[in-house]
């Protein structure tokens, strides 16, 4: 029977964050950042004839949570909304706290559970030498995936300790 041979060494480095990211604004800055200013030195390349840009989001996903709860803070219900955009994510939540007769139907007053919201975003980078490489971006910590030269983590923290949400 034959083996799997490894054909390249690829790396993962995680930075868990101190604090998670406030809120879903505070995550889109700081993943739209990274693809409108490139802070990675990416390059632009083609595969397949098709040009891709130097940093790409490749994947995102972005949860909300609305609990219904009786006059003593009693979670009665609870929904969870999943969306691909934070455009979706903002206008599904805000209709589900607004809409009366979800409210009546469940029991209780909805509230926005701020803190169990969670929001996913994956870049697809090129670098200079060649390397595609994924920085992952949640809410509380960023990853680096697929990646084997060293110089790119060191671009990847050095541009992360300028950002004081990621401390």
């Amino acid at each position: 029977m034959a083996d799997f041979t490894p054909s390249s060494e690829t790396k993962s480095a995680v930075r868990k964050l101190m604090d998670p990211l406030a809120d879903v604004t505070a995550f889109d800055t700081i993943v739209q950042g990274v693809v409108t200013n490139n802070p990675f030195q990416c390059v632009g390349y083609n595969a397949g004839g098709v040009d891709h840009p130097p940093v790409e989001q490749s994947r995102a996903g972005y949860t909300a949570r609305i609990v219904y709860q009786d006059a003593l803070a009693k979670t009665m219900a609870l929904i969870t909304v999943l969306s691909p955009t934070t455009a979706g994510f903002t206008a599904v939540a805000n209709q589900i706290v607004n809409d009366t007769a979800i409210a009546t139907a469940l029991g209780g007053t909805p509230v926005r559970d701020l803190g169990n919201e969670r929001y996913t975003a994956t870049l697809k980078c090129h670098d200079a030498n060649g390397e595609i490489y994924y920085v992952n971006f949640s809410r509380d910590q960023v990853s680096l995936t697929s990646y084997s030269d060293e110089a790119i983590r060191s671009r990847l923290e050095t541009w992360a300790d300028t950002v004081a949400a990621l401390a």
